[in-house]
């Protein structure tokens, strides 16, 4: 078996889209970066990276025994084990996942360059591990608030969390489905439009807002969200989260 050494993690929990496991060039200094000792490697298919990558399922027994306490983490002098964690890679890819004791990779995260390197070199002269999914129907399925990767490649880590927060904004708008409600941001966002808007359904409405806002991200999407989500406290925490972060970086 093959093993990765002093490796630097920086855990995401919960996501299940690999685009918002940010890469080493996007950690930031408040991050919460983790040692771990020693972890295991697999060399795995395409197919299968991209099931644990991209999704929360069941990952496969299979591979789950192969691991088993075989990734450990140091503290001091203390050495402790995590039940199923290890690397992962499709020759072209990879990242690290820990299940917190569960069958489902629960914290995501990628490694620092120099380490990838090394994993491209451990695997160069060996095989593919073949694990089989147990749906073999699978396929991964997105919706507003896991929006496909085309909606999402090119924008920063910043840009993708208010992005994600825009989309949790004009889900609830999608919920209460207010006619004038959804007039109004669509008048917000597109003002030109007005003499136009007053005249469509709820449908209509929301297919013209959907669609505007989708694509890219721009001062006018920032602008949106920011009018969106006041008055809800929990969407706001995130708001000022991601831009007090924007103005330390300003400030350095």
């Amino acid at each position: 078996m093959l093993y990765l050494h002093d490796v630097w993690v920086n855990w995401f929990e919960g996501e299940e889209n690999g685009y918002n496991v940010c890469y080493f060039h996007e950690w930031r200094k408040e991050d919460r970066i983790e040692l771990l000792d020693q972890v295991p490697v697999f060399y795995i298919t395409e197919t299968l990276y991209n099931y644990i990558e991209n999704d929360m399922h069941d990952i496969p027994k299979a591979l789950l025994d192969s691991i088993y306490k075989r990734t450990y983490t140091r503290k001091g002098h203390e050495k402790s084990a995590l039940d199923y964690a290890c690397v992962i890679t499709d020759g072209s890819d990879m990242m690290v996942f820990d299940t917190i004791g569960y069958s489902i990779p629960i914290r995501k995260s990628r490694i620092i360059p120099r380490q990838e390197q090394l994993v491209f070199d451990m695997i160069k002269d060996t095989k593919r591990h073949h694990y089989k999914i147990e749906n073999n129907s699978y396929e991964k399925e997105y919706h507003i608030l896991s929006m496909p990767p085309e909606l999402i490649f090119g924008l920063t880590r910043r840009e993708r969390q208010l992005k994600h927060l825009l989309m949790m904004g004009l889900d609830q708008l999608r919920t209460t489905n207010n006619l004038e409600e959804l007039r109004y941001w669509l008048t917000e966002w597109d003002p030109k439009s007005y003499p136009f808007i007053r005249f469509m359904n709820e449908d209509a409405v929301w297919d013209a807002l959907y669609s505007g806002v989708k694509d890219g991200w721009s001062i006018n999407h920032e602008d949106l969200c920011g009018k969106l989500i006041k008055g809800q406290p929990y969407l706001e925490q995130m708001w000022q989260a991601e831009n007090k972060e924007q103005n330390a970086s300003k400030q350095q």
